[in-house]
């Protein structure tokens, strides 16, 4: 095998996050593929050799795998936001459980009870905020708003047909690309670092129906936005818009980032209803992408964390404190650690809004802030960032001793590296579910119940 051949072969078993192999005759290392389905056969080219291991590319897909469908996005295998949506949703998530199942198997000391995967409610027009980029669609070619082609870092789909979003959104997006069109300007260009306009920030809360709409540019020139607030405004919508904003970004890294946002109409918030509960949501704030797939994965931690009365629970890495006011009811007391002072500050108008005067919210890095809490917990739950805990803080968390400690993943890998030292320590894990929160695609949420060994 040499690097730059090209080859064909079928896709064997495919681990997360969506790693294909392939094993050619005579070949005992297997070549490693994004992209691609249990049996398809594929045309790659070799891109990489290093100790033993090979990595390849997909260039054509020769035969389409036994379960393979037609997806129902024609953005798809442009798009590169969606990887699984030419299968039929019962092989998306039996691919999925395969994959964490044989993940956490491996992480896992002795027996424990796979719970598997729970179904979100909706398959399609599921989420509740997106982020599009604007740019070209190929090399000084015209204006695109949308999402990144698949494996390139500049050119844009407009995706005007995009199937995980309802047709709010599909309405602004066209609406917005219309408007910047007719302006002349140009976007943002991540190599020359000029140009205007950067992303546009689209929220909408299902339960409620209300949508925030926010256009990120630079503060390079100026522009008129009111006819674009105006044409907004004028959309035949399913839900109702509460308001319309314009954030200036000069920072060179491709990101939504806040410096200075204006509103343009109504206001800079939204609302969400989530199991009982009323949450309220700023253009960045933390909150889950699926509202209905999160009551899945809120009830599931209701039920994993047990009994709670006259109970104090640490909600470390608590966002804007979603978990923390669902538990509140029924505990004697809440404290949430956050490091993104806006959404503690949203946590603790939110627990006001749902009458809830037993949350305690805090800013600060949890590695820092919990040697400095003055009490002692009896539950935590654990919901951190894509990277997991930090070492030095997982020590700190795990010498509280709390009999029960329930760990929220989005990412299973950081998942299984954490259980590793929380083992070690004297925690056995007594059960596992994923919750699959983004159909048609490879990422899922695990969470894991932990118990003090006795």
């Amino acid at each position: 095998m040499k690097k730059g051949q090209i080859y064909e072969g079928v896709i064997g078993a495919v681990d997360f996050p969506n790693k294909g192999r392939i094993y050619l005759e005579d070949e005992r290392a297997a070549v490693t593929v994004k992209n691609g389905l249990p049996g398809q056969k594929v045309r790659f080219s070799v891109n990489k050799l290093r100790q033993g291991r090979a990595e390849g590319r997909i260039l054509e897909v020769l035969e389409k795998a036994p379960e393979e469908i037609e997806p129902s996005c024609p953005h798809f295998g442009q798009c590169g936001g969606c990887t699984y949506q030419n299968l039929p949703y019962n092989i998306q998530t039996a691919l999925k459980e395969s994959q964490i199942r044989k993940m956490m198997d491996a992480a896992v000391n002795g027996l424990y009870v796979w719970e598997g995967v729970k179904e979100s409610p909706v398959r399609e027009a599921y989420r509740n905020k997106m982020e599009f980029s604007f740019g070209d669609e190929y090399k000084d070619g015209p204006l695109a708003l949308g999402m990144h082609k698949k494996g390139s870092f500049h050119d844009i789909v407009s995706v005007t047909d995009c199937k995980i979003v309802d047709g709010d959104f599909r309405k602004i997006l066209a609406c917005t690309l219309d408007f910047a069109g007719k302006t002349g300007l140009a976007y943002y260009h991540r190599m020359r670092h000029t140009g205007y306009f950067r992303h546009l920030l689209v929220r909408k809360a299902v339960n409620t129906g209300e949508i925030l709409i926010d256009l990120v540019t630079t503060g390079q020139m100026e522009c008129a936005l009111g006819s674009w607030a105006e044409a907004l405004l004028a959309l035949p919508l399913d839900g109702k818009i509460a308001g319309i904003l314009h954030t200036k970004n000069d920072g060179v890294a491709d990101i939504v980032r806040d410096e200075g946002t204006e509103i343009l109409w109504g206001t800079d918030c939204f609302y969400e209803e989530l199991l009982g509960l009323r949450f309220k949501i700023t253009p960045f704030s933390f909150f889950q992408t699926n509202s209905l797939g999160a009551e899945v994965l809120y009830e599931t931690v209701r039920e994993y964390i047990g009994e709670t009365k006259d109970k104090v629970i640490f909600d470390l890495y608590s966002g804007t404190g979603t978990i923390a006011q669902i538990l509140a009811p029924v505990a004697h007391r809440v404290v949430g650690v956050e490091i993104v002072g806006e959404a503690v500050e949203a946590a603790k108008e939110n627990a006001k809004l749902n009458g809830l005067d037993n949350c305690t919210f805090l800013a600060g890095d949890v590695l820092k802030v919990i040697d400095s809490l003055g009490e002692l917990p009896d539950l935590i739950v654990l919901d951190p960032p894509r990277d997991g805990v930090n070492p030095k803080a997982l020590e700190k968390i795990i010498s509280f001793g709390v009999e029960r400690m329930v760990y929220i993943a989005c990412k299973p890998t950081s998942l299984a590296r954490d259980l590793e030292l929380l083992q070690g320590r004297g925690y056995r894990v007594e059960k596992i579910a994923c919750i699959d929160l983004f159909p048609g695609t490879y990422h899922i949420e695990t969470i894991a119940l932990l118990s003090a060994a006795r």
